[in-house]
């Protein structure tokens, strides 16, 4: 069994590949699997100059039926070199990605979520016969439906301007300065995915440290993306000369430093604070009165067991918030307000962090 080569591209087969790698090496897979476009001809534009489409050799199979069993056996190599803990992304087009969806359902991996990667600049449909096609999927999944898995909630909502991510991303294609050109100013490879995207995908799904794995590496988008997150990467790829492309481009990308990879965490990993204990460190002392949500909200006096008291209850901030709006659940965190020695209003939640902030 090969040992882990962490931050290297290994050449060869990638499913014969990962069979020889040690079980659960991965963190995350993100694949990138030939398409299978099934191309009959040159296509060219209006003008009648060819248009530059994907005809490599790398991407033509014989039938459906040997595209099925070439997908089923780097997906079951995937699942051997994937963490219990793991998650896969598989990135398709419409000639491939409902097939690959299947056999991953098939071979017992479990969806989470479909992305559509809607692209600002798709090439068009010069033919007129068809409706452009503007847009590629990604499918994530996890090895079963029980397991635990990392998924950055907080972070994607602050990539997105502090809205929930949507499983719809709006993104260009790789263009520009970006696309990487061999000595003769063409492509140096013809699916070279932008950075943009990768840098989605990791950093809702990794966490600094961790190991991904590209069986499809190619011009090595996902290590350099995983280099400058602060994430290792394992790149696996046939073709020697995409694989001396990749490792030119990442060897010139450094990560940045340690506190600019940190991300905003999830809440629900944060330490548990009762709301008692405000009470006894002296932060709220019994007999203090609390606000909601503005000063002609109704009031509660805090008891010294850390419940609240209004005319007709006593309970817990939450239920007692519930209570005076006559709702059935309350986040009272965010609902109570104290306050401040300048006479402002200030949410409980701020004493809250304060003491998760001593725990760390």
């Amino acid at each position: 069994m090969t040992s882990v080569k962490l931050d290297q591209v290994l050449v060869g087969d990638c499913a014969e590949t990962m069979r020889r790698l040690p079980a659960g090496c991965a963190d995350l897979i993100f694949a990138d699997p030939p398409y299978n476009m099934q191309l009959k001809g040159e296509l060219h534009r209006p003008d009648q100059s060819k248009v530059d489409a994907v005809d490599d050799h790398w991407d033509q199979f014989d039938s459906f039926i040997a595209y099925d069993a070439f997908t089923r056996d780097w997906l079951a190599a995937a699942r051997h070199v994937l963490k219990d803990s793991g998650s896969l992304w598989v990135i398709g087009s419409y000639h491939n990605i409902f097939r690959v969806g299947a056999i991953l359902q098939d071979l017992g991996f479990w969806i989470l979520n479909d992305v559509v990667w809607r692209k600002t600049n798709p090439m068009p449909n010069f033919k007129g016969r068809r409706f452009t096609n503007a847009h590629e999927t990604l499918i994530w999944a996890t090895k079963n439906p029980d397991q635990k898995y990392t998924f950055n909630y907080e972070a994607m909502k602050a990539l997105n301007d502090d809205l929930q991510m949507r499983s719809d991303w709006t993104l260009p294609i790789c263009s520009g300065s970006e696309r990487l050109k061999d000595r003769d100013g063409r492509k140096a490879h013809s699916t070279q995915k932008p950075e943009a995207l990768l840098h989605r995908v990791l950093l809702s799904s990794t966490k600094e440290g961790d190991v991904v794995l590209d069986p499809f590496f190619g011009s090595g988008t996902t290590g350099a993306v995983a280099r400058r997150l602060g994430r290792h990467f394992i790149g696996i790829e046939r073709e020697e000369r995409y694989a001396a492309v990749a490792r030119a481009r990442i060897a010139d990308i450094r990560a940045a430093d340690a506190d600019a990879l940190k991300v905003t965490g999830s809440k629900r990993s944060e330490p548990r604070i009762p709301f008692g204990w405000v009470v006894e460190r002296g932060l709220l002392p019994p007999g203090t009165v609390l606000h909601g949500q503005g000063r002609k909200a109704p009031k509660a006096k805090v008891r010294a067991d850390g419940t609240l008291v209004v005319a007709d209850a006593t309970g817990s901030i939450h239920r007692i918030g519930a209570h005076v709006q006559g709702l059935d659940a309350c986040n009272g965190w965010t609902f109570w307000q104290f306050e401040l020695p300048d006479g402002d209003l200030a949410p409980i939640d701020v004493l809250r962090q304060r003491l998760r902030a001593e725990l760390v």
